[in-house]
């Protein structure tokens, strides 16, 4: 997929859009491009939350650990 800021426009309006309509728009285990991205234009806070983050942080980390391949 190839990512950038017209991906972060286009999440960042879906979050306004969803909001104003009583939605909560969340990211699910975004990649580490779109985060870097997310970050660049300011809006890590706004359309990833901390706690989602670390959570998904642990996630990987146990992914990574029953991984046979590792």
């Amino acid at each position: 997929m190839g990512l950038d800021l017209g991906t972060v426009d286009a999440l960042a309006r879906l979050r306004l859009a969803g909001g104003r309509l009583g939605f909560e728009v969340r990211l699910v285990a975004p990649t580490e491009e779109l985060l870097e991205l997310l970050e660049l234009a300011g809006l890590v806070e706004v359309l990833w939350q901390a706690e989602e983050r670390e959570e998904a942080v642990g996630a990987e980390e146990e992914g990574e650990l029953r991984d046979p391949a590792a």
